[in-house]
């Protein structure tokens, strides 16, 4: 069989004799910009200790947990107090046996990777003892990331340690077994990877059609087990769920450049590698909604650099926020137009037109009632990291619209934030590896403009300037990483993750923006300046409850 579980205990703290000097739990706490808090811990038990006690009993206002090889991320929503969550995390009792009950999961593998042989090299060992490595030893899924249901199982020994592939694979089919630095992980779908491949599974990592996703979730086991061919066929692909649970009252004549359906988001699947996705310009989403009536977390468009065509199907009330954009109506060659940030009527078989933006880069359309697609794990949102949620808009595409509730009344026209300047401000807070820089270095992060680079999109802002150096040679663990950090990879120039990011990375993060200033970044367009400065005490109380890095050496 491939992918059965079993209950079994979790992990347990490893006995210390007396001549073993004790080593704390919890080894740090560093801030993670204004809403998060980056916990460092002695050992994976810890981990996944921790994690299984804030998973069983959340703190307030606790919206993830995202368990890392030595570290765990905590995410609060609006109003989290992280100092008060700081504190209280020093009292948990991470030294005793974990309370967590997690499954085991056993998985057939074909040992037919193609990187078999040079693994084998690697290690000094025969293809067979390889195998037999792989096999003899029980994984612990110490955390999810990368993609969804792509989990890092952690090994008894080190001895099937290899380095990744010098040169990544642009595509790695779904259920290739692979080893990569101390972590065995199945690929979950088809997608590009570095790791080294040394067999294949049918086990389906990741199945929405599953009460819980992942097939491994952190603390639970994994054994693998030697098979010489795949008995069963694959399960056939999920079929996508109905698209549609009413009758469609837009129709999408021209989707222009990139337009995807956005709501609130999913927060709350981080530790299953999902990330929340939702409108990256959460306020004028938020506005669009109150003018036309709707809740303020219903689906509407995101629309990048305008050009999208709208045909209503039966009258329709609309509001389009965001980017400035020329609103253009037409209906038996009746041309009209309507005013941004106001509700407007789309009759039945009018077209709406949105014109490139004047200023910004995404603009957004609410429909009174809601746009009425499947919601996949709560949110109708798609993120694109992951291909969960609704496709990107195409030419024929129909979208439904919701009913409206008696009590529902079309709002009054609101402002625009704004207009940015040519270099816009983004407040951060420093860290929480702002450690592997220099003073110097980090000076310079501060003092110069940032430019936008046409590379950048919905996963981060890509940002291009005078490049940083780090003062630590080596690779970052694999941790956490919040909306809004500011990644270094090697090169030196910055990546400011957006709602789509990877929930855990490897670079070091040397900032975090505010949560207040991520919906101005949402609107920067290609060759836009930009210049982070640091958040002060007064800039919102969650900033200044965040507790100073107190990492212990």
């Amino acid at each position: 069989m491939s992918g059965t579980e079993q209950q079994t205990s979790g992990p347990q703290r490893p006995a210390s004799g007396a001549d073993v000097p004790f080593v704390p739990a919890v080894r740090g706490i560093r801030p993670a910009g204004d809403r998060a808090l980056l916990v460092e811990l002695r050992d994976v038990s810890a981990v996944l200790n921790l994690h299984a006690l804030l998973t069983k009993t959340p703190l307030p206002r606790q919206l993830d947990v995202i368990a890392a090889a030595e570290t765990v991320l905590v995410s609060f929503s609006a109003g989290g107090n992280v100092a008060a969550a700081a504190a209280h995390i020093r009292t948990l009792p991470l030294d005793t046996v974990a309370t967590h009950h997690g499954t085991h999961v056993e998985i057939d593998v074909v040992y037919d990777g193609a990187d078999l042989p040079e693994v084998a090299r690697l290690t000094g060992m025969s293809v067979e003892a390889v195998v037999a490595a792989h096999t003899s030893q029980v994984w612990t899924a110490a955390f999810i990331g990368f993609a969804p249901g792509f989990a890092y199982l952690s090994g008894e020994t080190d001895a099937l340690s290899v380095p990744r592939r010098s040169s990544p694979r642009t595509a790695v089919p779904a259920g290739s077994v692979a080893l990569g630095g101390s972590y065995s992980a199945v690929y979950p779908q088809d997608s590009p990877g570095g790791w080294q491949l040394i067999g294949s599974t049918e086990a389906r990592m990741w199945d929405l059609g599953r009460d819980q996703p992942p097939l491994a979730r952190a603390g639970d086991t994994v054994q693998f087990r030697a098979v010489r061919a795949h008995t069963v066929a694959r399960p056939p692909e999920p079929q996508e769920p109905a698209q549609y649970i009413h009758q469609p009252g837009l129709t999408v004549l021209n989707p222009g450049l990139h337009t995807t359906i956005q709501d609130a988001g999913r927060p709350g699947y981080a530790e299953w590698g999902v990330g929340a996705a939702g409108a990256l310009d959460a306020a004028a989403l938020r506005r669009a909604n109150r003018v036309c009536g709707n809740a303020s977390g219903q689906a509407g468009l995101e629309v990048l650099f305008g050009g999208l065509e709208l045909c209503a199907q039966g009258d329709q009330i609309l509001a389009v926020t965001g980017a400035a954009v020329e609103l253009e109506l037409e209906l038996d060659e009746d041309v009209r137009l309507v005013e941004m940030d106001a509700a407007f009527m789309l009759r039945d078989g009018e077209t709406l037109r949105l014109g490139r933006p004047s200023t910004g880069l995404r603009s957004y359309v609410a429909v009174r009632g809601g746009l009425a697609v499947t919601a996949v794990l709560g949110s109708r949102s798609m993120d694109t990291m992951s291909g969960i949620g609704p496709a990107p808009l195409a030419a024929g595409s129909q979208l439904p619209v919701g009913h409206c509730g008696s009590t529902s009344v079309v709002g009054s026209p609101e402002p625009s934030p704004p207009i940015q300047p040519e270099c816009t401000e983004l407040r951060v807070q420093v860290g929480p590896r702002d450690d592997w820089f220099s003073a110097a270095t980090v000076a310079e992060f501060f003092a110069q403009d940032w430019t936008v680079t046409a590379q950048s999109n919905r996963i981060g802002l890509r940002l291009e300037g005078q490049p940083l150096e780090r003062k630590r040679l080596g690779e970052l663990v694999s941790e956490g990483t919040p909306y809004g950090a500011i990644q270094i990879p090697p090169q030196g120039q910055p990546v400011l993750f957006l709602a789509d990011h990877p929930v855990t990375g490897g670079y070091p993060v040397i900032a975090v923006v505010l949560a207040q200033d991520l919906d101005k970044a949402a609107q920067l367009p290609p060759g836009h300046r930009v210049r982070f400065v640091r958040a002060e005490p007064s800039d919102g109380p969650s900033a200044q409850n965040a507790p100073a890095a107190d990492t212990l050496n």
